[in-house]
């Protein structure tokens, strides 16, 4: 018995030191937690006080610099120095009109149709696609003039000077101490046997005179040229019909229909006239 009291009362005792220390470390918290709250109410209210000078500061210092440009005016208003709103607005403006005035490249007024060997270019090309214009001049010999003559090919023609522009006319005119033989349009001429190179006009009257000798000589080609037929070996049997070997048409059958039944019938009409004729001398007789 005296055991089983004994183990009773540790248990009790136990129980009490427990219940001690939960008691403590409950104080223990709640101070801690009460010196929490005033310490973040101390922070909060240093910042409030903060918060108030600063505005306080920006209020000041704003009425000061009023208060000075107001100052500032009346004297500049005093000595002559002062300029409204719209003063203000009509030197902004002209500013920027003198601005758009002034050209960023200065170029020369643009020539929108330029005359080379008797034909007009378009100047608003550039040096290169606009030699091309001309009758026998290509990109490639354009190139070489323009190379010739010392000018950028994608240079626009229409902004180059009369110096530039003379250059081209000179280089153009002697092509033919310029291109090399191969690039030539006319080589070896039948009459002197030299190498040329037809521009504009010159081209046309070349080719007809060429085809005028072909049909002297009474060569195959003249002969295909003089009759209007294909001359460079095409067919004839299904393309390149025209004039009288156009294919048969209804209205070509329906006309030659027509043409003979008025032959028949003018031929019924003679006979009958003869057998009358024939009565008549008969009856006569």
């Amino acid at each position: 018995m005296a055991k089983v009291e004994k183990e009773i009362k540790e248990k009790d005792t136990k129980q009490e030191k427990k219940k001690d220390t939960k008691q403590d470390e409950n104080v223990d918290t709640k101070q801690e937690k009460k010196k929490d709250t005033k310490q973040e109410k101390k922070k909060d209210t240093k910042r409030d006080e903060n918060v108030d000078t600063k505005r306080d500061e920006n209020v000041d210092t704003k009425q000061d610099e009023n208060v000075d440009t107001k100052e500032l005016k009346k004297k500049d208003k005093q000595d002559g120095k002062v300029d409204t709103k719209g003063q203000k607005k009509k030197d902004a403006t002209k500013e920027v009109k003198k601005d758009i005035s002034k050209p960023k490249d200065e170029l020369p007024d643009i020539k929108y149709i330029v005359r080379i060997a008797d034909t007009d270019l378009d100047g608003k090309r550039s040096v290169q696609y606009a030699l091309t214009g001309i009758k026998g001049v290509g990109r490639r010999i354009a190139k070489v003039i323009s190379a010739e003559s010392n000018i950028d090919p994608t240079t626009t023609l229409g902004y180059l000077y009369d110096a530039d522009i003379d250059k081209l006319k000179a280089s153009v005119d002697s092509i033919i101490s310029i291109v090399p033989y191969w690039m030539v349009n006319k080589q070896n001429d039948f009459m002197t046997g030299d190498d040329k190179h037809a521009i504009g006009t010159d081209i046309i009257l070349s080719t007809n005179e060429d085809i005028n000798v072909m049909k002297k000589m009474r060569s195959y080609k003249g002969l295909r040229h003089e009759r209007g037929l294909r001359v460079r070996g095409q067919r004839t049997r299904s393309t390149g019909r025209k004039g009288r070997t156009v294919g048969v048409t209804r209205a070509t059958l329906s006309a030659a229909k027509a043409a003979e039944k008025k032959e028949g019938e003018k031929k019924e009409g003679e006979k009958k006239e003869g057998e009358k004729k024939e009565e008549k001398k008969v009856s006569g007789k």
